[in-house]
């Protein structure tokens, strides 16, 4: 009987770790294999694709919703733009659509045309289709390469990290519109 006491309070501390923090605790440690995380089998992906910052014509796919004042800054400090951006495979923008860049970017620096970005990569194609990666960080648009962090993800880039690249490859300086090639460094289960 004494030996009995000690296996069930192990089996007892083994099933509390398994079951979800009641509602009043705050934070709970969790098995990530509960998740279907196994730590040993993170992958690095690499993903390349243009991004299309449309301002013009009949259907912007980049809107601004905020204009400074013209006497603010020569950088257009505190402007913000909303995205809904293609993102295709090649530079043309009939080429395949692997994704959408949904967010915004905003005018950050009096100093230079640095813009702060933050959107959602949602891929619409392939195993990837569902799944988005989350990227957030300053752009210093004329810098030859930009780098940002990657700082999250959904479904199959849950738990994401890693770093997004950035290179402008056409601007029209009339019209605002842009291609800019991205590559993407993502580490994911």
């Amino acid at each position: 009987m004494a030996a009995l006491i000690p296996i069930s309070s192990l089996l007892l501390l083994l099933l509390s770790s398994a079951v979800p923090a009641p509602a009043s605790a705050f934070a709970t440690a969790l098995d990530p294999s509960l998740m279907g995380i196994n730590l040993r089998k993170e992958k690095l992906s690499h993903f390349r694709f243009y991004w299309h910052d449309v301002l013009s014509g009949p259907k912007p796919t980049s809107v601004r919703v905020v204009t400074p004042p013209s006497n603010t800054s020569a950088t257009g400090f505190g402007l913000v733009n909303i995205i809904d951006n293609p993102l295709t495979l090649l530079p043309d923008p009939s080429s395949k659509l692997v994704g959408r860049a949904q967010g915004f970017y905003t005018s950050a620096s009096q100093e230079e045309l640095a813009l702060l970005m933050v959107m959602n990569f949602a891929f619409v194609t392939g195993k990837y289709n569902g799944s988005g990666i989350t990227v957030m960080g300053r752009n210093p648009i004329f810098n030859k390469v930009r780098e940002m962090p990657v700082i999250s993800g959904c479904g199959l880039f849950r738990f994401a990290r890693g770093y997004a690249q950035a290179s402008t490859h056409t601007v029209d300086l009339k019209t605002g519109d842009a291609v800019v090639e991205y590559n993407v460094y993502v580490l994911h289960y």
